[in-house]
């Protein structure tokens, strides 16, 4: 059948019509978004190559995506007490937050602690702390997310021994740690030692957990971060996407079948406003990694061509004027996410650009979506919105986009090469610049900050508060651990981490065995810091 002929109407001003990434966008996509494409071949059903629509046939008739609430704040006994709290009301798997120490690989009676502690996530230094905070919680009945990178391999050591002192065998142990590196590098800034040995310590978590903990995910590989300091929706996807393929290489030079680890590499990506563009992305992600898995290496198990991701809506959109429309935000962006074909998502709280969640407000995010999975219809078909000109459109422009970046890092010889030479860091901060350009000239509005703003708040909540004294119990807590354990024995521990990391064994074997005698999060960096060296931002920009 032919299509009618469409009939086009000058644009009755100047304005630029652009996504949030500024992407041009036409007045009306029609059939020629689907001139030439297979059906089979680049869409396909839902959880067949080349996943388009889906990572699984039946999508969330089969399963709802997994609600996993991030939480950590304060002492371990804290967010214990938030983590029973979310479990009894609905949610279905742990999402830690640990505090800037942990994360940076200090303990918390570190002098470069001081100030930081378990303000904005839980402060855990020992596998004590890492007991108590799991109180309670049968390791083998819930799955945990840890988000945390540079010090990974210590506190998944940790996880691993707590479950071992629970009787938990590791292949029922599931969940998924953050553990990407490369990522640090682009836009977090979180690290210990250098990219090379960096890289090395989450090939030997891949390694292990292929070998002892098959139903964990040993990298979420993120572009949550990437998103958050500022890219487009095309460089978190290129970005991210590259930094997996990092992953994967480093792992098959270390003699890995790819189909031994490919199966539990994980994706972890950001939801931002703008609904189409988010949906799209989703949906090329799944197909761009499907492509890369099969044709790029080879990969022969299905299962190692499936991108599974969890999401998180964008923090960086939420503002601190009139918090209450972040209530909309999390909402557009959480419904975005599932109809992208998201497998876990988390919901920010209306209040989190001014404290870390409060009780009202983290169960108001998790009941935005018990909403959309019990009360909009979304869940009843898979890819609701596949076949849409516009949406098609979308999903093959980003992709096209998002490999052209990708075959500009092969040509620099990888990621770590890029990141030397400071390229993804560059575009990132070239978009941001852009886009915050925009929002000054009133290119583009976010209500209550360049539009539509009010002269007060207009509504006041309560704002949760860290207790000063939280820094001086999580001290003493690891000074009495340190000095109650055997010192023979964490000596002889650290100094078998030490070999490990100068002759280049794996390292977890060791690590659980030192976290096992209470060695600490920040002993075990250390050594990092002793053998590998410390990595200084070279200051690309």
């Amino acid at each position: 059948m032919t299509a009618p002929a469409r009939k086009t109407t000058p644009p009755s001003d100047d304005r630029r019509y652009t996504t949030i990434s500024d992407m041009e966008i036409e007045p009306v996509y029609g059939p020629e978004a689907l001139a030439g494409k297979s059906y089979e071949a680049d869409i396909g059903n839902p959880g067949e190559y080349p996943f388009t629509r889906g990572a699984y046939p039946t999508m969330y008739r089969g399963k709802t995506w997994t609600m996993r609430q991030f939480a950590g704040f304060g002492t371990p006994e804290d967010t214990n007490r938030r983590f029973h709290f979310l479990l009894e009301r609905g949610q279905m798997g742990l999402s830690t937050a640990f505090d800037m120490p942990t994360l940076m690989g200090y303990d918390a009676d570190h002098e470069r602690s001081f100030g930081e502690v378990g303000r904005e996530g839980v402060s855990v230094s020992s596998l004590s702390d890492m007991e108590t905070l799991f109180a309670g919680i049968k390791l083998d009945q819930v799955t945990t997310s840890m988000t945390i990178n540079c010090s990974a391999s210590v506190l998944l050591a940790m996880y691993f021994a707590l479950a071992e002192k629970q009787g938990v065998p590791l292949d029922r142990v599931g969940g998924t740690i953050q553990n990407d590196m490369f990522k640090e590098f682009i836009a977090q800034n979180e690290w210990i030692s250098p990219p090379t040995p960096s890289i090395r310590v989450v090939v030997d978590m891949i390694e292990y957990c292929a070998k002892h903990a098959p139903r964990w995910h040993p990298v979420s590989i993120s572009g949550y971060h990437i998103r958050e300091a500022g890219s487009s929706a095309v460089q978190e996807l290129a970005f991210t996407l590259a930094d997996g393929i990092g992953y994967v290489q480093a792992s098959i030079d270390r003699g890995l079948d790819v189909d031994s680890f490919a199966p539990r590499l994980s994706f972890f990506f950001n939801v931002h406003n703008d609904f189409l563009e988010e949906i799209a992305k989703f949906r090329a992600a799944r197909r761009m990694w499907a492509k890369i898995m099969r044709e790029r290496f080879g990969a022969k198990d299905p299962r190692s061509w499936l991108l599974r991701t969890h999401a998180q809506t964008a923090g960086a959109s939420l503002t601190a004027q009139q918090p209450l429309n972040n209530i909309a935000r999390v909402a557009i962006q959480a419904l975005a996410g599932v109809l992208g074909g998201t497998n876990s998502l988390h919901t920010n709280s209306m209040d989190e650009t001014l404290a870390l969640p409060s009780e009202p407000a983290v169960l108001a995010a998790l009941r935005t979506q018990q909403i959309i999975a019990e009360e909009t219809g979304v869940i009843n078909t898979a890819d609701p919105l596949g076949g849409s000109y516009a949406i098609e459109a979308l999903t093959d422009r980003i992709e096209a986009d998002a490999f052209a970046y990708i075959k500009q890092i092969d040509e620099m010889g990888g990621m770590i090469a890029a990141i030397e030479k400071g390229f993804p860091q560059l575009e990132i901060a070239e978009a941001s610049y852009r886009f915050q350009k925009q929002l000054d000239s009133g290119e583009k509005i976010m209500v209550g900050v360049n539009g539509y703003m009010v002269d007060e708040e207009e509504q006041s909540m309560e704002l949760l508060r860290i207790s000063n004294d939280v820094e001086r119990i999580q001290i003493e807590k690891v000074r009495a651990r340190k000095a109650a354990r055997s010192v023979d024995r964490a000596e002889t521990c650290l100094a078998a981490v030490r070999d490990a990391a100068k002759g280049g064994a794996n390292l977890m074997p060791v690590i659980i065995e030192a976290v096992k005698a209470e060695v600490t999060v920040g002993e075990i960096s250390d050594v990092f810091r002793e053998v590998f060296g410390e990595y200084r931002d070279p200051a690309w920009l």
